[in-house]
């Protein structure tokens, strides 16, 4: 999995731990998800997207394994 979560969270100026807490989740999910070793769930995926303002298939890439 490819992710735009780093490039978009900075570009708002906001920390992982900033993320984390808009998200519900620990700032190590955000450090996981945004070095591709995690796979969100659906909904944390859209969560992530609205929070970060980019729409959910622009965020997130999956390439076959």
């Amino acid at each position: 999995m490819q992710t735009r979560i780093r490039e978009c969270r900075l570009k708002l100026g906001m920390t992982q731990g900033e993320l984390a807490e808009l998200a519900g989740v620990r700032r190590e999910t955000i450090v996981h998800l945004e070095k591709g070793k995690y796979n969100p769930s659906l909904k944390l995926g859209f969560d992530l997207a609205k929070i970060l303002q980019i729409p959910v298939e622009e965020l997130f890439s999956f390439e076959d394994e």
